[in-house]
């Protein structure tokens, strides 16, 4: 065995052995109890990070910044990015009922999953809240991978019943790594030495980093042409290294934690535990990376912690055409709220953008240097890493919820997503934030209403003659 192997080899053994106790003691005091677990390729991320400040992303610690999170963020649309998605959850899911458990499982069609395929796989629970979403990839006939900011959900549901499947966590094995924005693509095709324009739009095939095999997907989490790095965790920071130095000539920039989620908002995609919060909270499925706690914002639920769970249409994940007539967990119940609501004549809560007010918006930011008693909640930029559910009102009533709201470089504007009565949804409609928890001194901010994305949509750009 090579030095390298061997290097790369104690180092998969031991992210396992920390991530492993990481997830024994997960409820122990951080810091007394519980180690620090880093990303396999802290070193090489550490040699850019000038500013030394590390935050959790689960249970992985990432940098906040390499440069400054406003450069960070333009990063997408200007260039691109490297960023580390390492800390989301990953299982291999594999054997003879392996896609059966599967379709059973998420809401989309599966009869057609080609080997290599990307599928966004949305899980219902049995009142057809969302329960888990993530990213499903076919890598054989009888194997996939399932990515989410948590897996828990999907495990629970294999051991209740007696699926010909196994499950098996791969977390502390694989690197998760993301390039995204028009320079991508060069920027892989000379890190890999390979031409990747194959690779259409939710696809993915193996490739190699210098000898090491990595899988190369074509994702848009960003809303831009991007793409995702898979590879062995022992190898993660040598490949690291080389995407940076790859995509030198073409403006790459290293993605800090606090630039991370922006772009979801951008995209208009919502986030699970920031933008609502998974049903399986209440089953022995529950995440085990999530924060507990109750969110911040202004909005105050009237049913209970259901009302922070999402049914997929609210989020833009429904069915164009009608439930369809296919066996998945939740049917019965989005079968049952179709009835309902043709019945009473009523529509489902939409997603939709809010933009914020400017003036109100810096009200808000000025009064740290205000004198007086009216001190209302500070708006954390770019924005906060924990739930914010805010009230939105048209005169005065509540009609809707607003989350994920930031700050973007890229619009130089206050946005978020809002999922609103289907009536005042329509772009361009005058509402009004509610901001500021229960107890403080809230403010009222005017937001419009815009269309999803809030910037074009770039995912399925044709790469088929793209220049550098």
């Amino acid at each position: 065995m090579s030095e390298l192997n061997r290097s790369s080899s104690d180092l998969g053994e031991q992210q396992r052995s920390v991530y492993e106790t990481v997830l024994r003691l997960r409820e122990a005091p951080f810091g007394v109890e519980r180690p620090a677990y880093f990303s396999p390729a802290v070193a090489a991320q550490d040699e850019s990070n000038f500013r030394g400040a590390f935050a959790h992303f689960a249970q992985i610690m990432l940098p906040l910044e390499y440069t400054d999170w406003a450069d960070e963020n333009r990063a997408h649309v200007e260039s691109c990015y490297l960023g580390d998605w390492t800390s989301l959850h990953k299982i291999r899911v594999r054997g003879p009922e392996a896609h059966a458990f599967l379709g059973r499982l998420g809401m989309r069609d599966l009869s057609r999953f080609e080997t290599g395929q990307i599928k966004h796989h949305v899980q219902l629970d049995e009142n057809g809240w969302i329960a888990s979403e993530g990213v499903l990839c076919r890598l054989g006939p009888e194997d996939f991978v399932y990515t989410a900011g948590s897996c828990d959900w999907l495990l629970w549901q294999l051991e209740q019943g007696s699926w010909d499947a196994e499950a098996l966590d791969i977390s502390p094995d694989l690197f998760i790594f993301g390039v995204q924005g028009p320079a991508s693509l060069f920027t892989l095709e000379k890190l890999t030495g390979d031409d990747l324009r194959d690779i259409g739009f939710s696809r993915s095939r193996m490739s190699q980093v210098g000898g090491v095999p990595v899988r190369v997907l074509r994702t848009g989490i960003s809303g831009e042409l991007g793409y995702e790095l898979h590879g062995p965790a022992g190898h993660a920071g040598e490949i690291w290294r080389a995407v940076v130095a790859s995509g030198q000539d073409f403006g790459l920039r290293q993605l800090g934690l606090r630039a991370q989620p922006v772009q979801h908002i951008e995209a208009g995609i919502a986030t699970n535990g920031l933008d609502y919060l998974p049903s399986s909270i209440l089953t022995p499925g529950a995440p085990r990376q999530f924060r507990r706690g109750t969110p911040g914002g202004s909005f105050v639920p009237v049913n209970g912690v259901t009302d922070y769970f999402r049914k997929p249409a609210e989020l833009g994940w429904g069915f164009r055409k009608g439930v369809p007539d296919r066996d998945f967990l939740g049917r019965d119940a989005l079968v049952r709220d179709a009835a309902e609501a043709e019945a009473e004549g009523t529509a489902a809560r939409v997603l939709t953008g809010l933009r914020w007010h400017k003036d109100d918006v810096t009200a808000v930011l000025a009064a740290l240097l205000e004198t007086g008693d009216d001190f209302p909640d500070r708006m954390e930029v770019p924005r906060r890493n924990t739930p914010e559910f805010d009230q939105v009102l048209a005169a005065g009533t509540p009609v809707g919820v607003s989350t994920g709201r930031t700050l973007s470089a890229n619009l130089r504007a206050m946005i978020s997503l809002c999922v609103l009565a289907p009536e005042h949804a329509d772009p361009g409609t005058e509402l009004t934030v509610l901001w500021g928890r229960p107890g403080t001194p809230q403010r009222e901010i005017r937001a419009t209403v815009t269309t999803l994305p809030f910037k074009p949509d770039r995912r399925r750009t044709d790469v088929t003659g793209l220049l550098p």
